[in-house]
């Protein structure tokens, strides 16, 4: 009986989702354009399943979809041109709404908001901390990660999104005095031609590196996003991106080597039509690469040494209608430092017990495939496996909330002769994602996940230990909504991730939204943890739907005070790291950043995707995020206000309790 129930609502939604579908497609008509510019456009939103619950209840669970990194760039590559969308910016007015004190400029009439004091790299405020972008142009840079190199663990390697050549791209950042000094750049890819064909089996190299396999636009990439690092135990930095075209159907997804002893000061290029550190390339409206993350094999006693590794999300669409259709992990791997990568995989499985209306959208597929994910993030064991963990929308009928998985890899095999597998198993659960009650707001493309408080887009993506996993214990943490709040939650494995238990809310304090968490552990000190994370200011009636989303009240944010919800965009924020012991929660805290206001001017809306976090000896942690302390004296000119910055500090790991006391006594003092 129960099964037909479920059949019949599995019907149900079916019927529902195909007319929705039928109408997207039909107002494009027969001549769709590129998939990323009807993301970017609005034109191709975020998919819904409508379910009913056990009381008759109507469920609406919001299905995965390219990540906000990815949309930002490409909406910005579909602006005017680099200068002038900074003017077309720079229309907020010159009401100061408090938060211009944050971010430590004062008002200087005659030249804009804010004092000159940060013009030129040497003047830009610090408060203490490391500025990792040496960028000074009041371009974005944000969305960042941060790694270390096992042969020296004083060299540090690092990568952002970085504005500063037009078009979002992702910049690469390295310091060789554990990470008192930083120097950056930008990766030479520009002059890669688009060409799937050359990505099909040759003699020198078997695999196949294209999943659709169409003709190419023999045209350069026009973005990229979602910057990724990972160090070998020889010390060769590696540097992973997608790239996409907002003209085309381009993508590619790319991991580069920066040999030993170069200390991840420059990255190998790619040749226009190479082979050579490209995972995966596309030209298809039915096929979009995003949101990658890679890991390398640091432990010289493993099989694998050396090994590189990179998952993302393959998303799929329909070719006649151009809907969304499913978005499984893949994987691959190289076994020659990324000169030959393997022929993609698909590795996020399929599960009875935890994954259903895998064939929602196309019949021919196994209903229990988990295929509705998102945010792959991959981390090596001591042994030479791989655990994966995403997450994941396949939740059973009338649960409107996601889940986070995880699949264990035995990796096999030599890329060069293309007889690499990953061998993954079937998924487990590390936790529940818990999204009822998640606020939404409108930046002009349909309500989207959000901190109402700062006006940014945010995701709920699981983190696992950015490389150290010794003693085969695993950490995952992530973000969701269970205590009327972001709060962010970790699961544990203390058997190399074959098994998980959530162990509870990492953050002790309440009243505040917490967010875009990083974790790692010691390589030294089992069981150590570090976890970092954001936090911003909530506002009135956050936990109340607003019809359409929240919209900002910001005026720097091109907001209308008088047509909007109170408090939104008006907000500030810090970063914070915590520690703790193992699966203790929650941790001690202490606050790394000064306060700073909202992303304004055309950086309104974004912050990145994730934040960074790797511990390289001891208790000696190294966090990274971006914020806005600094302040554009130019801003008519530039389009912007408070302009986006990476950070980073040295910091000792909190004391491990969890009575909640911050060690420097200033937790909560945004309240």
């Amino acid at each position: 009986m129960k099964r037909t129930l479920t059949r019949l609502a599995f019907l149900g939604v079916l019927t529902l989702i195909i007319l929705s579908l039928h109408t997207v497609g039909s107002a494009q008509g027969q001549r769709r354009g590129p998939v990323i510019r009807g993301v970017a456009e609005g034109k191709i939103r975020r998919a819904q399943i409508v379910t009913t619950s056990s009381t008759g209840t109507a469920v609406v669970r919001q299905l995965p979809f390219i990540s906000n990194a990815t949309i930002i760039a490409a909406q910005q590559a579909l602006g005017v041109s680099a200068g002038d969308d900074r003017l077309e910016g720079a229309d907020a007015n010159d009401a100061d709404i408090s938060l211009d004190n944050a971010g430590g400029g004062g008002n200087s009439p005659g030249i804009g908001l804010g004092s000159e004091h940060t013009l030129g790299c040497g003047s830009r405020t610090s408060n203490g901390n490391t500025r990792v972008n040496q960028d000074c142009t009041y371009r974005r840079q944000a969305e960042e990660e941060i790694t270390y190199n096992p042969a020296d663990p004083e060299n540090l390697v690092a990568g952002q999104n970085d504005s500063r050549v037009g078009f979002n791209q992702c910049g690469f950042d390295f310091s060789t005095g554990n990470g008192r000094n930083w120097g950056d750049g930008l990766p030479p890819f520009r002059q890669k031609l688009n060409d799937p064909s050359q990505q099909e089996p040759t003699a020198s190299d078997p695999n196949r590196h294209t999943i659709a396999g169409d003709p190419g636009t023999l045209h350069t990439y026009d973005a990229g996003s979602d910057p990724a690092l990972a160090v070998d135990s020889s010390g060769r930095s590696f540097f992973s991106c997608v790239a996409f075209d907002v003209a085309s159907n381009a993508s590619m997804v790319y991991v580069t080597q920066s040999p030993k002893r170069a200390e991840g000061a420059f990255y190998f290029n790619i040749d226009s039509f190479g082979r050579a550190f490209v995972a995966v390339e596309d030209n298809s409206p039915v096929v979009f690469h995003d949101k990658e993350f890679i890991a390398a094999d640091i432990y010289p006693g493993s099989p694998n040494r050396d090994n590189v590794y990179v998952t993302w999300t393959v998303f799929r669409f329909s070719a006649s209608t151009g809907g969304y259709q499913r978005s499984p992990i893949f994987g691959s791997m190289s076994t020659d430092h990324g000169v030959h990568f393997s022929t993609p995989e698909e590795i996020s499985g399929v599960s009875p017990t935890l994954c259903f209306f895998g064939n929602l959208f196309d019949p021919t597929l196994n209903p229990n495939a988990c295929n509705f994910d998102q945010g792959a993030d991959p981390v090596v064991l001591p042994n030479g496996d791989l655990e994966v963990v995403f997450n994941n929308g396949n939740t059973p009928a009338g649960n409107p909330n996601g889940q986070q998985l995880a699949v264990h890899c035995r990796p096999s095999g030599d890329s060069a002769a293309g007889s690499a597998h990953l061998n993954c198993a079937n998924p487990s659960k590390v936790g529940n994602d818990i999204v009822v009650g998640e606020p939404q707001c409108d930046f002009g493309r349909g309500p989207e996940e959000c901190i109402p408080g700062a006006f940014i887009r945010t995701n709920d993506f699981p983190r696992i230990q950015t490389e150290n996993t010794q003693n085969n214990h695993l950490y995952v943490t992530w973000q969701d909504y269970r205590n009327g709040e972001f709060d962010i939650q970790m699961s544990v494995s203390t058997d190399a991730g074959l098994t998980w238990h959530e162990v509870g809310t990492v953050n002790p304090d309440r009243g505040l939204d917490h967010y875009f968490a990083a974790v790692d552990q010691s390589p030294d000190i089992g069981d150590r943890v570090g976890v970092s994370y954001y936090r911003t200011g909530r506002i009135p009636n956050e936990n109340t739907p607003q019809p359409g989303g929240f919209l900002t009240c910001n005026p720097k944010q091109d907001g209308d005070p008088s047509a909007c919800n109170a408090g939104t965009g008006l907000r500030n924020s810090d970063y914070v790291l915590a520690g703790g012991t193992g699966g203790h929660t929650p941790y001690d805290f202490k606050v790394v950043s000064p306060v700073f206001p909202p992303p304004d001017g055309i950086q309104t809306g974004f912050n990145g995707d994730y934040s960074g976090l790797t511990i390289n000896k001891g208790a000696d942690a190294h966090p990274i995020w971006s914020d806005t302390r600094n302040v554009d004296p130019y801003r008519r000119a530039n389009g912007v206000i408070h302009d986006e910055d990476i950070f980073t500090d040295n910091v000792g790991l909190p004391g491990g309790g969890h009575d909640g006391h911050d060690d420097d006594d200033d937790s909560g003092r945004r309240r």
